[in-house]
């Protein structure tokens, strides 16, 4: 995380101002419980945060308040009542909140009239007419078997965003297929070379609850009342995950991206 924070100093933002990457941790416990103090040493070594005190029992409302304003916060106002009402009770013991926040201006700039309204067809083949932005320059690209992908770098040429497109009619099988190797098998093969790119102009918000998403990926006891083991954190016998939310935001335009996610 320091290393990533680090990225793109001296570089500009998507808004003309300075280049901006932040990524922050925080943790909530429950007014009374008593954490071990080898667990609030790793919070503090490996995750740059202490533990904050709240007193969810009597003040639920209150201190999900709390935990949304401070995410609303560290993500610039983008990320907004990331905890729903109900969700904090009496028998929560611990909140842990993570937020990423990204503003970035693009390398190389569109040009003097990078925009303009063209037909942009969505997946389910319905068209719409959307702004669009085109440049020609010499980017990063690939051409696949059944899909095309897209580099382009940012102010600082430190980080880009790297776009996979899918040959019509390929999304599906394309989305199944994808894991980590295949992605770096995909980015390997750009190479710089002089490209017309022709993209929308966007904004996207996201929510999802991540339960099913976690235990598949190889956590379900976590989720069990009765199996979940965190005795390295607390005394507290009765702690598990109950649930774990996420939002995201990214807003791309002429000038770069904005972007900001956070789970708790």
């Amino acid at each position: 995380d320091i290393d990533l924070n680090s990225r793109g100093e001296g570089a500009k933002g998507k808004d003309g101002g300075a280049f901006r990457l932040s990524i922050v941790n925080a943790v909530w416990g429950q007014k009374g419980l008593e954490f071990f103090p080898d667990f609030l040493d790793v919070l503090a070594e490996n995750y740059g945060t202490g533990l904050g005190i709240l007193d969810f029992a009597s003040e639920p409302e209150p201190s999900r308040i709390t935990i949304n304003d401070w995410v609303s916060k560290q993500t610039k106002g983008r990320i907004k009542d990331l905890i729903p009402p109900g969700s904090i009770d009496s028998k929560t013991g611990m909140i842990l909140t993570n937020a990423i926040y990204f503003n970035a201006a693009w390398k190389y700039k569109f040009g003097e009239n990078p925009t303009s309204d063209d037909t942009f067809d969505l997946l389910d083949g319905t068209k719409i007419t959307a702004r669009m932005m085109q440049e020609t320059e010499k980017y990063g690209y690939a051409l696949g078997d059944d899909y095309q992908v897209i580099e382009i770098p940012y102010d600082g040429d430190e980080l880009s965003m790297v776009i996979l497109l899918p040959d019509a009619g390929q999304y599906e099988n394309f989305e199944s297929s994808m894991d980590y190797g295949t992605a770096e098998n995909i980015t390997s093969n750009i190479l710089k070379r002089l490209v017309r790119l022709e993209m929308p102009r966007f904004n996207f918000e996201s929510e999802f609850n991540l339960n099913s998403v976690l235990s598949a990926m190889g956590m379900p006891i976590a989720f069990s009342p009765l199996a979940a083991d965190f005795s390295g954190m607390t005394r507290d016998e009765h702690l598990y995950i109950a649930d774990v939310i996420h939002k995201g935001f990214v807003a791309v335009n002429k000038s770069g991206t904005e972007a900001a996610a956070s789970t708790a």
